[in-house]
């Protein structure tokens, strides 16, 4: 059975950190785009970053750029999200997603259709 595991949320004061881990199984991660994305309360699902199968080269989205970081490590078939500086507006269920095979770069949102359960972000001003 195909399944992406998120976890690692919790409630954590404002300039804080969380490590978010989205673990495979039944494909290899390293092989599929992997997104992560949030939804804050009351607003749309959007992505905040992924990482590309093909090279590894990552984005991330302009208001988590200088503070969020992904990576994957293959050994463990997972991949990362360090959160660091949290802010308030940080606060989401995040979900971590692949999209199909082919895909011309990480970062096209709408192709993304196969989804984990979400972990929930909470950050206390």
């Amino acid at each position: 059975e195909v399944q992406l595991q998120a976890s690692g949320g919790g409630l954590v004061q404002a300039g804080g950190s969380l490590r978010l881990s989205c673990a495979a199984s039944g494909l290899i991660a390293d092989d599929y785009d992997i997104g992560w994305f949030r939804q804050a309360p009351g607003k749309e699902r959007e992505g905040v970053s992924c990482i590309d199968s093909r090279d590894d080269s990552t984005y991330l989205i302009d208001s988590v750029r200088s503070r969020f970081t992904i990576s994957r490590d293959n050994s463990v078939n997972t991949v990362y999200l360090q959160m660091n500086l949290l802010k308030a507006e940080d606060t989401a269920v995040y979900y971590c997603a692949t999209q199909p095979l082919g895909a011309r770069n990480c970062a096209n949102w709408i192709r993304y259709d196969f989804w984990g359960q979400g972990t929930l972000v909470t950050v206390s001003s």
